[in-house]
């Protein structure tokens, strides 16, 4: 759209410091096994949803979400083995209600908001995960699979706040923007009727 800046947004789920480190480490590790030395392992992450949108919606974007997270409650996740997207990403499982019903209420309450355009949808996750590889090589992610398909991970945290994302069109590193606290307050108002 000419004239108006574009940013990428992310929505995610951070774990606590001390699972961060676990899989952090798990990262590295599966980056020097694999040949992927070059690589810096990013940060864990449970992305809800990914978009782009023009600057201008941005406060009513983080208006909207501010209204979703003061309703939202604190919930448990459970990081529970591996799964994949095959040929190219390895996972964690993330296994908890309370992601898909949050997913559920951000698409549902701000994903018009979140449209750029007929082409730029926001991205919605369909299942909960946490990415430990991804862009792999054919060969990686055959030599990797066949490991991880057997290993066991576990790991538990609440997520008691979602985080919102972002990076200019065509930069590198998205950065922190907005947090939001769950905050498990009465706040879903319903239109009133007159008569």
């Amino acid at each position: 759209m000419p004239g108006f800046r574009i940013n990428e947004y992310k929505i995610i789920l951070v774990p606590h410091e001390e699972l961060s480190q676990k899989i952090i480490s798990l990262k590295t590790a599966f980056h020097e096994k694999f040949g992927m030395k070059d690589i810096k392992p990013s940060a864990p992450q449970l992305i809800l949803a990914n978009f782009k949108q023009v600057k201008a919606a941005e406060q009513r974007i983080v208006n909207r979400l501010h209204m979703i997270s003061m309703a939202a409650h604190p919930f448990k996740i459970e990081l529970k083995d591996f799964g994949s997207y095959p040929s190219h990403t390895i996972y964690l499982h993330a296994n908890s209600i309370g992601v898909t019903e949050l997913i559920k209420k951000i698409r549902h309450d701000a994903g018009r908001l979140m449209k750029l355009d007929a082409d730029n949808t926001a991205h919605f996750m369909s299942n909960g995960h946490l990415t430990i590889a991804r862009k792999l090589k054919p060969w990686q992610y055959e030599k990797a699979w066949l490991e991880y398909s057997h290993t066991h991970f576990s790991g538990k945290f609440i997520a008691d706040h979602m985080i919102l994302v972002r990076r200019a069109a065509g930069e590198f590193k998205y950065r922190p923007f907005e947090r939001f606290d769950f905050q498990d307050l009465p706040v879903d108002t319903k239109q009133g009727v007159l008569f």
